[in-house]
């Protein structure tokens, strides 16, 4: 059985963060272990606050599970502070190079920078070093519409600023990532449009191929944690073998299948049905 990570915040809702994460993981069949970068106060009503995890934690927790569990993927959502940005660079710079000319280790950054609700979970100085220092490591970035539009600072109306932000985004990384590591390929973009009108998905490949991932809306109030649930369902399926188109497409049919099964749990926007592959078998 495959190890795949999350490095992220701790939800105590389970709506989304590393327990919804490790959810994930086990409905593909993957053993999920997790790196919390956040301690968050909230309920299906919203997020109350936020308290970053001390960078020695952090890091303490990378190396130790590092040495006994090591990931075949990495999944990273809230990552707080721009100390724990260093610590999670310093670690994927170390997969990367542990993992050259061998096995491939794919790293997918969800760039959470506020709740739905409207919490902030990154400073503005944070977020310059997201995107400076840890956005062109990794091969894959899924941001939805408000953090594409925050990352390049486009606006974003419909499908075709969604991509012009997109390659905009790729672009962008790609140029830090060969000033930083020259031999790195470009980031992979899985753009989010779930906030459109028609809420199509974007998947851009590191090479530039554009594939348009079809959506229709779901009326539910189960909607807690779908960006969160899309990027860690990815990883999985590339893990799995999947090339990224199939990955994102199975990835999409498993978020809008857990939420068309989800049960009414709490008063807000309540979780999904995020074990339904397990239940249905």
């Amino acid at each position: 059985m495959n190890t795949v990570l999350t490095i992220a915040g701790f939800d105590p809702s389970s709506g989304a963060g590393i327990t919804a994460d490790l959810a994930v993981f086990a409905a593909h069949g993957l053993f999920g272990t997790s790196a919390i970068t956040a301690f968050t106060v909230q309920s299906t009503k919203g997020v109350k606050a936020s308290h970053p995890v001390d960078p020695t934690v952090l890091s303490e927790t990378l190396e130790c599970l590092d040495g006994d569990l090591p990931p075949a993927g990495v999944k990273i959502g809230i990552v707080s502070t721009k100390d724990n940005i260093s610590v999670i660079n310093r670690y994927i710079r170390h997969l990367k190079a542990k993992n050259s000319g061998q096995s491939f280790t794919p790293a997918v950054l969800d760039p959470i920078l506020s709740s739905s609700s409207g919490r902030q979970f990154l400073h503005p100085d944070a977020v310059e070093v997201l995107k400076s220092e840890l956005l062109p490591l990794v091969d894959w970035v899924t941001p939805n519409v408000a953090e594409l539009a925050a990352l390049t600072g486009l606006t974003i109306e419909g499908p075709e600023d969604l991509l012009a932000a997109a390659r905009a985004l790729q672009a962008q990384l790609s140029g830090q990532s060969k000033q930083s590591q020259p031999e790195c390929k470009a980031v992979g973009v899985l753009a989010k449009g779930g906030h459109l009108d028609k809420p199509d998905d974007l998947l851009l490949t590191p090479d530039g191929e554009a594939h348009w991932l079809e959506g229709s809306r779901i009326e539910t109030n189960a909607t807690h944690g779908t960006g969160c649930a899309l990027s860690s369902a990815f990883l999985s399926q590339l893990v799995l073998g999947d090339d990224p188109v199939e990955a994102a497409c199975n990835a999409k049919h498993y978020v809008a299948e857990a939420m068309r099964r989800a049960p009414r749990i709490g008063s807000g926007k309540g979780p999904m049905e995020l074990l339904w592959p397990l239940r249905s078998t």
